[in-house]
């Protein structure tokens, strides 16, 4: 599959006059993570709404390949090829594990055999393979957090944006989080954006990161150069996290 872009050019969101996203461009290649990080409030998840359709835009494009997205419905956005998870899950809680990731796949249009295998992988793939006949309600969080990649992953996108993926897992689950992520924009040939706070998880898996605080971009470029950027210090990770 030849190399794609997710871009946003010169965006910006209002809600009742307060600007959430002021002039924000950033784009991801597949095959690439790009982390967007930033103190609360400072409009990542606004972003990753835009891009999907959730908020309308009060000026600036966003485009995937040769597909203008800016102003098509959320649904017709994932049918391009852009799929999401929430920072507040949304699983259907009355239906199994297995039901829920084939629901995504059946969404774009494929038929109940297709959408059951390919379910089937991505459990496995995720971990949750001796979870499918659980009930969505009786996971753990962070469970639930990987049944929302796997559905993601069931529209089979070319780009894949993450709101903090990670909340709710102990250590050894986001290691394992880590490892998958860090592989699927090379198996699958998928853009990653994600958003979380576990910098960890962040400075690790990320090709570059795009720091927003206050709905403007502060700061952009690999994890070194982001890391000790005074702004991004000052705003957001701390003074004594250049040197850590």
């Amino acid at each position: 599959m030849s190399e794609a872009r997710l871009a946003v050019n010169d965006v910006s969101v209002e809600f009742t006059g307060l600007r959430a996203l002021d002039h924000v461009s950033l784009s991801v290649a597949t095959g690439e993570v790009l982390g967007l990080i930033g103190p609360n409030g400072s409009g990542k998840t606004t972003m990753i709404n835009a891009i999907t359709g959730q908020v309308k835009l009060a000026g600036g494009t966003i485009t995937a390949g040769d597909v203008t997205l800016s102003g098509l419905s959320p649904r017709d956005i994932a049918l391009a090829g852009v799929s999401r998870s929430f920072q507040i899950v949304r699983l259907f809680n009355g239906m199994t594990v297995l039901e829920n990731v084939e629901a995504a796949a059946l969404a774009k249009g494929v038929s109940r055999a297709v959408s059951t295998e390919r379910a089937v992988g991505l459990l496995d793939e995720l971990g949750l393979a001796d979870k499918g006949d659980e009930l969505g309600e009786s996971l753990s969080y962070g469970d639930k957090r990987r049944v929302e990649i796997a559905r993601a992953l069931a529209a089979e996108p070319r780009f894949l944006l993450l709101d903090e993926p990670a909340a709710g897992m102990n250590d050894a689950e986001t290691e394992t989080l880590l490892h998958t992520l860090s592989e699927l924009p090379k198996t699958r040939g998928l853009g990653l954006i994600i958003i979380d706070h576990d910098m960890g998880l962040i400075m690790r898996l990320c090709h570059r990161l795009h720091v927003l605080a206050s709905g403007r971009t502060i700061a952009e470029g690999d994890a070194a150069h982001v890391r000790s950027h005074p702004a991004v210090v000052e705003a957001y990770l701390g003074k004594g996290a250049a040197h850590a």
